[in-house]
């Protein structure tokens, strides 16, 4: 038996579990009763032998990916759906009657759509395949005694790792013993900061993932430190795998009965759960649930329409892993956006610093966080806290933009601050053949490339025959002193250098640098207060706060202690000098904020769903558009609404929930199921909604959510597998793409389904009302052919319909609210302009009949005239020859006045000074569309004049004389289409001018909905 089909130990993954059940979650057991319980050998860990026998009973190290691509299922797929079947059907009756011609039509149209279908499938499917990133090829495992690198996938329970910064964690692992040990774990919980975790404590069965600092999660990264732990989850047994196992359960589609709050329910709401239930099925396999309801004869346009568009995505950064998902997009009114690496760059990055000697300095955005190249350096002599609170007190902002040279010369003191953010600091930053490169803990790497700015990393100072600093000692970052400490020697003296959290740092300061010129001064409750004013200050631009402080180290206790014996921490953290304040951010990408106002003047609401800090988030919001700038300006409920935390959000009722005066659009610490519940709340409120994620912890929101959209880079696995689209560059802006997308191509499937269906009427009431016409035996004859009425459908109007799908997209799309997915293509506009173009190109085609049967011809219907042309039947032939022409070119024609449903074909660019010659450049803009019209247009002339085909197959004749009234008749055409029109405009102008609508203010378009008359309204 194969690895990849070994069954596996246990029924299915248990969160916090081994492969084989522990007596209690790994979490949960102390290091001793892991080791006893896997048989772990600490010493020298599994033998070949041994790891081999578990390797064949556990399986391989990988999440389950499912069977992969499969061309027959995707072929069933393609053929087993209700447009396919009915077409099936038509061409089995059609060769059952003996109409081998229309058969062949049917069968060349179904095979057509499979072909394309099943291709642009499959091809979607194989591009995914190549987006799945795998895990870490090989991890560092203790076997024989000794270290061996060893393949990811065959590690096994039991198995003893060494995890050091920048591994990707291969499997879960519990830990066995730790140095200073952090993980990033954003892409499971959505805590963009890293994790301390420890070896000793042990944790409640039911304590959550992102509580289990004991554990390190599969696919998670180390940022600092080093650690031991013994393997006990692999594969599906993970944490990450225990939730991409619920991802892959099928969705229940069997409708809830409605119960009372006792929980009883009467018998019809058992038959009403039935029938809806069916009814979905039935929905389902007719096509109509989702997306826009077509008919058959519709079918080929829409895939290839679709397919081509998915192409286009591709170039755009989208890929598309379900065609009808694309359409779907244009109506989208809602998007609910992870924070970290999907609005913001998932790095941390220095944004202020602040010296109480000279002020704050600055960084300007930039596009790479660990280029220390880019972003301007500005100074500011204000302080922060001056620049926050009420706008009236609110001083005005100073900075100047210098080179950094010119900084330090200006402030001396500055040198002693750069100190302490270079030195007391493990990251690592360098220049690589291929872009900068930074190692370490992401805090400690955007304090590195700030020190960097001024030249002042820390390679400069501590590598080189003769280094200016060599570290002494090293106090790591601990959880209950919260602080990190280390102690560099230079030819003059010691030096203690120290950051952490601003509280803590404060305790241990006593005097603070007040003047670059002075000596220290001592520190104050009055200036503590002052300094706290200024970190809240910043933590409310939505920054992380570090205290940096330093002193000059007498040590002491040095003939007292062992030789390699660090001297007391206590000792060397305490009595220092407070030297100022670091403010840090997860920095929105510089595209976010442009395109969260595009999504407003679009008409979709953007919602922040993030596991960060509520200040943060709401700052990070507010600096992205997501929150209106005027919020003090709102009623207090209505604000209250807006920024929630997920324990305030998951305390409510569903109830609780729909009667908020808004839905927030922010909720911070959020959690799976938060978001999930988001995503319903907006569908009981009618909204059409978008997930954007990209750990794991999306996944099940991206698959609730009407459309998900996952990302590429750093997307997982599982969240790929769950999303409907894949962003390739992790790109916020680029689901603007794809919205435009969705919305151009719903926009030209109106076009082509109104081209189309106006045709289809024109055909329908030509025939009808021609069973008017009747011969000598009374029997009807008809004005077009069978054959002609499906080449004028399948052959002569099927290539303008997708040109009417690779119409480009309406200057003004993303300046409009979404379509209604539930109205459909068909709005009233549609359908009257159906009936109004149907009719005209009926009234003309049965005119031209008449005329050239009764007006220039003996009006003689012949006998049989349906099937031959013997019995006189030849002013008939040429009168349906004549009706042919017409109706072929009329449907020609109106692709070209589709191409602007409401304005004139001759002047569709209405600012144009072409007056004359506009419409000949844009019938020229879309080749395609241009081309098929000119193919249409001539190959009518080869059923006319070609013999057998012409009067066997079309039934009819080549025409002559006739060829004057098929130019008048289109001339016609021309006038009747522009006249209706120019009523149209009149129409919706009137219509504008009574509504007075005109541009708003962005924040005043946008949020007015938030404002107080409008909420008691919709309340």
């Amino acid at each position: 038996m194969s690895l990849e089909s070994r069954p596996q130990a246990i029924n299915g993954p248990v969160s916090g579990q081994s492969n084989k059940p522990l007596s209690l979650p790994a979490h949960s057991l102390t290091c001793d009763a892991l080791v006893e319980e896997l048989k772990v050998d600490t010493e020298n860990g599994l033998t070949s032998e041994e790891a081999k026998t578990r390797l064949d009973e556990y399986g391989l190290n990988k999440l389950d990916e499912g069977p992969g691509v499969q061309p027959v299922k995707i072929l069933i797929r393609q053929i087993a759906n209700a447009m396919i079947l009915i077409l099936i059907i038509a061409m089995a009756v059609s060769f059952g009657i003996s109409s081998y011609i229309e058969g062949g039509v049917v069968l060349a149209v179904i095979f057509l759509n499979i072909i394309v279908g099943f291709f642009q499938e499959y091809n979607a499917e194989k591009t995914l395949d190549s987006l799945r990133s795998l895990s870490s090829p090989t991890s560092s495992a203790i076997r024989d005694g000794k270290n061996e690198t060893v393949a990811t996938v065959h590690l096994v329970p039991g198995d003893l790792v060494e995890l050091k910064t920048g591994d990707l964690i291969p499997a879960d692992i519990r830990l066995l013993d730790v140095m200073n040990f952090e993980t990033d774990e954003s892409a499971l919980t959505g805590e963009s900061l890293p994790i301390v975790k420890t070896c000793n404590a042990t944790f409640g069965e039911d304590t959550g993932p992102g509580d289990r600092i004991n554990i390190a999660f599969s696919s998670t990264t180390v940022t600092k430190g080093r650690a031991t732990g013994a393997v006990f989850g692999t594969g599906m047994y993970t944490e990450i795998g225990s939730i991409a196992a619920a991802i892959q359960k099928k969705d229940g589609k069997k409708r809830q009965v409605k119960r009372k709050a006792d929980g009883t329910a009467k018998p019809h709401r058992y038959l009403q759960a039935w029938g809806l239930t069916a009814g979905d099925f039935i929905g389902h396999f007719l096509g109509v649930n989702v997306g826009t309801p077509l008919q058959p004869s519709l079918i080929v346009v829409l895939t290839i329409t679709m397919a081509a568009g998915t192409k286009r995505m591709v170039e755009r950064q989208v890929v598309v892993r379900k065609l009808d998902s694309l359409e779907a997009l244009g109506g989208v009114t809602d998007i609910c956006s992870d924070k970290t690496g999907t609005l913001t760059q998932g790095k941390m990055v220095v944004k202020k610093a602040w010296l109480p000697s000279s002020g704050t300095f600055s960084v300007g955005t930039s596009s790479d966080p660990i280029d220390p190249t880019q972003g301007d350096l500005s100074y500011s002599s204000i302080h922060p806290a001056p620049l926050t609170g009420p706008q009236d007190k609110r001083l005005a902002e100073n900075d100047q933009v210098k080179p950094f040279q010119e900084l330090l010369d200006d402030h001396p003191q500055l040198e002693a601050y750069l100190n302490i953010a270079s030195l007391a600091n493990l990251a690592k930053i360098h220049k690589a053949d291929d872009g900068w490169k930074a190692v370490g803990d992401p805090t400690e790497i955007a304090i590195q490339v700030f020190a960097s700015r001024f030249k002042w990393q820390r390679e400069r100072w501590t590598t080189g025959d003769s280094p200016k600093w060599a570290q002494v000692a090293e106090y790591p970052f601990d959880s209950d002193v919260k602080k990190m400490t280390v102690i560099f020697r230079s030819k003059e003296k010691d030096m203690v250098f120290s950051k952490g959290a601003v509280e803590r740092v404060i305790q241990s300061c006593t005097h603070i640098q007040k003047d670059a010129n002075a000596e220290p001064v001592e520190l104050t409750e009055e200036i503590s207060s002052e300094i706290l004013s200024h970190m809240e200050a910043l933590a409310a631009q939505g920054l992380r706060v570090l205290a940096l402080a330093s002193k000059e180290w007498h040590d002491e206790t040095e003939k007292s202690r062992e030789k390699n014996e660090q001297a007391p921490r206590e000792d060397v953290e305490k009595d220092l000098v407070f030297q100022g304040l670091v403010g840090l951010y997860d920095p929105p990408r510089p595209e976010s904020k442009g395109a969260v106002q595009e999504c407003h003047e679009a008409g979709i609401v953007v919602h922040m769903l993030t596991g960060d800090h509520p200040g943060t988030a709401r700052a990070i919001a507010l600096q992205v558009g997501i929150l209106p700038a005027d919020m003090q300006s709102l009623a207090k409920r209505v604000t209250d609404s807006m920024v929630m935390t997920a324990s305030q959000f998951d305390k409510l009722t569903d109830d609780d929930i729909d009667n908020l005066p808004v839905l927030p659009l922010v909720i911070a610490r959020c959690s799976p199921n938060t978001k999930v519940r988001m995503i319903d709340a907006l569908h009981r409120r009618g909204c059409f909604a978008a997930m954007t994620g990209d750990g794991v912890n999306d996944s099940p929101s991206l698959k609730r959510a009407d459309v998900g959209i996952a990302m590429g880079q750093a997307g997982s696995d599982v969240a790929k597998d769950a999303s409907d689209i894949v962003l390739t560059d992790d790109n916020f802006a680029s689901i603007l793409n794809a919205i435009e997308e969705g919305r151009r191509m719903f926009d030209n499937i109106q076009k082509f389904v109104l081209h189309l269906l106006g045709q289809n009427i024109a055909q329908a009431c030509t025939l009808l009302i021609g069973l008017a016409f009747k011969d000598d035996e009374n029997l009807s004859v008809f004005p077009l052919s069978p054959v002609e009425i499906l080449w004028v459908i399948m052959i002569t109007s099927s290539l303008p319909d997708m040109g009417l799908g690779f119409e480009v997209a309406a200057p003004d799309i993303m300046q409009r609210p979404p379509q209604s997915l539930k109205t459909g293509v068909f709005t009233w506009e549609v359908m009257i302009d159906m009936m109004v173009y149907g009719l005209w190109m009926a009234a003309l085609c049965l005119s031209a009949f008449s005329i050239v049967l009764f007006g220039f011809g003996d009006g003689s219907l012949g006998v049989g005239c349906n099937n031959s042309i013997d019995q006189g039947c030849g002013t008939v032939f040429r009168a349906r020859a004549t009706t042919f022409v017409c109706m072929t070119w009329f449907s020609l024609f109106l692709a070209w006045e589709m191409v602007n449903m409401r304005r004139s074909f001759f002047r569709m660019q209405p600012k144009s000074t072409k007056y004359f010659t506009q419409w000949a450049i844009d019938i020229w803009r879309n080749k395609f569309l241009f081309w098929s019209i000119v193919a249409g247009f001539v190959t009518v002339f080869p059923t006319l004049y070609i013999p057998v085909l012409n009067d066997r197959v079309f039934r009819h004749i080549g025409i002559t004389w006739e060829w004057i009234v098929v130019i008048i008749e289109t001339i016609l055409f021309f006038a009747g289409v522009e006249t209706w029109k120019w009523c149209k405009r009149i129409y919706f102008r009137r219509q504008a001018k009574k509504l007075n609508f005109n541009h708003k203010d962005l924040s005043q378009s946008v949020f007015a909905r938030y404002n107080t008359e409008e909420v008691e309204k919709q309340v």
